[in-house]
């Protein structure tokens, strides 16, 4: 097994050898959703309607995933600073702590969905027709709660830890399941909707026993369960990692949020045929976002390992490298998205109509993708170097304040119909982005010359 030095060796180098694994495996655990579109979008005669039903799903599949990364993303950072302190005891305390966390929520996360699903769905825009296909596939994705949240939450201390290539394996087993249990649970056995989410329940599953197997097994340093009297110990481990995790987990939360907000606006203004848009235009943006993530991410424990350890060269260093090739990346795949949407579209549809009215949607929605990088940039940065209050604050800032009240101002008042529930997004990211990335400038930098004066 090949563990990256975050210490030594070039910063450049390490950051790729912990981003590129990271973006495989990002993109493989795009099949986990992706996969199960394309196949429900192709369900003869009701593939157009399931897909937007499964769609209304994913506020609460966000909600999961963003309480798995509250622990995970909140809990790695700080684990990898007490890493570059030659704290090894302490940061096995904090895995520890996140592991139960996460457990804990997983188990009444499962309990309240399976107990509110119906009403959930309504709330989030599913019409009678809708709930026939929405219903039962989240009845049955709810079942892999625990696992899910293991294999997205846990990953992070793998990475932490300089095991990338473990980290990706570990989705890549999950992923490959799921691509080829799909059909054969769609269609083969004819369970339809059901059997996408029966599939990427088992995948998930796969996913999370590697996990499990590495962190428990392989790994330099190893997870378990916290016991009883370990809690009162924790109680502070458990605070620094829900503050800093709440950032991250605020944005998924937010993401939730705009979507329920833009479905409810779509749904009064162009009908269940621009719920199936917004499907597809997220699952456009979750395609093109994923490299992005997977460099800011992979960049993510080299930071704060350096910063731990008061090495600010290296962070500055690391952060650089990462902007350049998050705008590198960006400025590719805009031009793909102005240029030549038809193609990104037609892996979720082959409906004529959908894709007519999805290709003026996606240009609106991505006319400044560009300035979305900045927002990432910041908050990367925040995060890896424990800046709780940053993070959250411009969390909250483009979703919260910015889009959910745009998506409702520009279609009513502005009276932009569907237009103005895509172009909030922008706007949004103009604002935001430039915002967040500007006050990184002028609280870190600073910072970090005072740890150079001092060394």
């Amino acid at each position: 097994m090949k563990q990256i030095d975050f210490e030594n060796g070039g910063v450049g180098k390490n950051i790729l050898a912990a981003a590129l694994p990271m973006l495989i495996a990002q993109i493989l655990n795009l099949l986990y959703n992706i996969v199960d579109r394309v196949y429900i979008a192709r369900i003869p005669q009701v593939g157009t309607a399931a897909l937007g039903a499964v769609g209304l799903c994913f506020p609460l599949i966000v909600i999961i995933s963003a309480f798995a990364n509250l622990f995970g993303s909140g809990g790695a950072p700080i684990f990898s600073i007490h890493r570059g302190k030659k704290e090894d005891t302490r940061a096995n305390q904090i895995m520890n702590t996140s592991f139960t966390m996460l457990c804990i929520a997983a188990i009444l996360l499962m309990a309240i969905g399976m107990l509110f699903a119906h009403p959930l769905l309504i709330l989030f825009g599913a019409s009678e027709k809708a709930l026939v296909f929405a219903y039962p596939y989240l009845m049955l994705y709810l079942i892999g709660t625990l696992p899910s949240m293991i294999a997205v939450g846990m990953n992070p201390f793998i990475n932490a830890q300089g095991y990338s290539t473990m980290g990706m394996l570990s989705v890549a087993i999950g992923a490959l399941a799921n691509l080829l249990l799909d059909p054969l649970f769609i269609f083969a056995f004819g369970l339809g909707v059901c059997g996408a989410a029966i599939a990427t329940v088992i995948s998930q599953t796969l996913s999370a026993a590697f996990v499990l197997y590495f962190l428990t097994r392989r790994s330099e340093l190893q997870v378990r369960l916290l016991k009883k009297e370990e809690f009162s110990v924790s109680l502070g481990h458990a605070k620094n990692i829900v503050s800093l995790g709440t950032a991250g987990f605020i944005m998924q939360l937010t993401n939730s949020l705009v979507t329920i907000c833009c479905n409810h606006v779509l749904s009064m203004t162009g009908g269940d045929i621009y719920i199936s848009v917004m499907t597809i235009v997220s699952s456009v943006r979750q395609l093109v976002e994923t490299p992005i993530y997977a460099l800011t991410e992979g960049s993510s424990p080299i930071i704060s390992y350096n910063y731990g350890a008061k090495r600010p060269t290296r962070v500055k260093k690391a952060g650089s490298i990462m902007s350049l090739l998050v705008f590198a990346y960006t400025a590719v795949m805009w031009a793909v998205i102005i240029l030549i949407p038809h193609t990104l579209i037609q892996v979720f549809s082959s409906d004529a109509s959908l894709i007519s009215d999805s290709v003026p949607a996606l240009k609106q929605y991505f006319a400044a993708f560009i300035f979305m990088d900045l927002q990432y940039i910041g908050q990367t940065i925040f995060k890896s170097l424990n800046k709780k209050k940053q993070a959250i604050f411009f969390s909250l800032l483009r979703k919260v304040f910015i889009v959910v009240p745009l998506t409702y101002l520009m279609p009513f008042v502005l009276g932009m119909g569907t237009d103005g529930v895509f172009l909030a997004e922008p706007v949004s990211n103009v604002i935001g982005g430039s915002l967040c990335f500007i006050t990184m400038l002028c609280t870190v930098l600073p910072e970090l010359k005072r740890i150079q004066k001092n060394k």
